[in-house]
């Protein structure tokens, strides 16, 4: 255990979150002395307590400039800086992340992480994402912020129905930063991880570490899906301001995707609203038959299969059924695949084979106008981008729990479907549970404007307006 003495009192310093607080409150104060916000953005963001020793503390830096820079312009404002937060002199010892051999056992268990579960989607690159007049503005875009992070279109704002590539080109920005510039700190997450992160923050359950203060020094560039979860929760929209505002004075990048443009957000904080639209705001719509016959050929050939093996009417066939979301594109053909190779067991693909092969996609689309419980699943699914497996699940997250508790709702609302019967579409749930969901919404349904819209918007998508 280490012991420094801190405004008279002998504080124990025996865990990374502890050395982590000591050093932002350094670098508060430092940041007040330091004229040209540049610098210490540059030099002294990214620096960190590795470890503290008798007599001295060992201070590591993202870079070997930045060592250089503290050690020969600014070693007597670090010093006097520390002598003012840890009330006691220490020889200060100044390293790369090079240059620290390895790091304790105590940093590698105890070290505080936000969002320690986010990572990006490897598979989703510019290189394979396909091109046409439906996209083209919000790909360009999303290379361009890409190759100079905060330097353009900053916030950048992608918003489309669910299933036209929104989350593909988020991901595509931070695989391209991080290829480019490995050092970059890239945080993909979406909203509803964002809420849960908050939660988990304001109940104590997380390290005492402020999250707003963990963005400050962790992240360089913030992407973030679905942003229109965030409506409905007045603290969690609090804490998301201070973080954008945090970040973009800092002139990081921020892009965010949604699925309407934000003055259609009814429930979004205005101060959001304004900041959202600030930057570049821009729409995806469903692919033209040209783009959709593109999408499909690029997933083939991703499935290392040829495209001579695939008759010429085949896949024209399929982007005409199939053209209102390239998830509905990529379940035609993974129907397709698996029915050719489990079921014909044939390389060769007609059009009679594929038509044999996705004809209960097919009489799905043809049923659609009908509404039925399995519609209200799938429907509910699409809006809140979530699967059907996760609504008849287990899982409980608080955006899975929400959108069952609205199947339950609707089902009963619309179909007046019996509340065991309910139960029993979504994975064997007891009427004691499907009496709670349903409470649950008509009770958040009074004052909620959130879960009004949601309603509003499913039952129009249900044709049951």
């Amino acid at each position: 255990m280490i012991s420094v003495l801190i405004n008279g009192i002998i504080v124990a310093v025996n865990s990374v979150s502890e050395k982590t607080a000591l050093w932002a409150k350094v670098l508060a104060k430092i940041e007040e002395e330091v004229i040209d916000s540049a610098v210490f953005h540059t030099f002294f963001e990214g620096s960190y307590i590795n470890k503290i020793e008798g007599d001295q503390i060992e201070i590591v830096t993202s870079t070997r400039v930045a060592k250089s820079v503290l050690e020969s312009r600014y070693s007597e404002l670090l010093n006097d800086v520390v002598k003012e937060v840890f009330q006691s002199e220490y020889v200060l010892v100044i390293k790369t992340e090079d240059q620290v051999v390895s790091k304790t056992d105590e940093s590698i268990e105890e070290k505080p992480k936000f969002f320690a579960d986010s990572r990006l989607h490897s598979e989703y690159t510019f290189k394979n994402f396909v091109i046409g007049a439906s996209n083209t503005e919000a790909y360009q875009a999303s290379l361009m912020v890409s190759a100079d992070p905060g330097k353009t279109f900053n916030p950048l704002l992608i918003y489309s129905n669910s299933g036209l590539g929104k989350t593909h080109l988020l991901n595509a920005i931070g695989n391209n930063i991080k290829e480019t510039n490995p050092n970059t700190k890239v945080l993909y997450t979406s909203a509803a991880d964002f809420i849960d992160e908050y939660i988990k923050f304001a109940r104590g359950n997380t390290d005492n570490e402020s999250l707003s203060a963990w963005f400050k020094s962790n992240v360089d560039v913030f992407l973030v899906d679905d942003i229109q979860f965030l409506i409905g929760r007045p603290k969690t929209m609090e804490m998301f301001f201070l973080v954008f505002q945090s970040l973009y004075e800092r002139r990081k990048q921020i892009v965010m995707t949604s699925d309407q443009h934000p003055n259609q957000l009814q429930g979004l904080d205005d101060r959001l609203k304004t900041r959202f639209i600030s930057g570049l705001t821009l729409s995806i719509q469903p692919p033209d038959p040209v783009t959709s016959e593109g999408i499909l050929k690029s997933r083939i050939v991703t499935h290392g299969l040829d495209l001579a093996d695939f008759d010429d009417d085949v896949i024209p066939f399929l982007a005409g059924k199939f053209s209102s979301s390239v998830r509905e594109l990529e379940e035609a053909l993974n129907r397709l695949l698996f029915y050719t190779i489990n079921i014909k067991q044939t390389k060769h693909i007609s059009l009679d084979l594929a038509k044999e092969a996705i004809q209960g996609l097919i009489k799905v689309q043809d049923d659609q106008g009908k509404l039925t419980p399995q519609r209200i699943i799938a429907v509910v699914a699409d809006y809140y981008n979530i699967s059907v497996n996760q609504i008849t699940g287990k899982i409980r997250t608080s955006q899975i729990a929400l959108a069952r508790h609205i199947t339950m709702y609707l089902m009963r609302s619309l179909l007046e479907e019996p509340l065991t019967k309910i139960g029993s579409y979504l994975g064997g749930k007891d009427h004691t549970t499907v009496i709670n969901g349903i409470q649950k919404v008509e009770k958040e349904l009074k004052n909620n404007t959130q879960m009004q819209e949601a309603i509003k918007e499913l039952r129009k998508r249900l044709g049951a307006n």
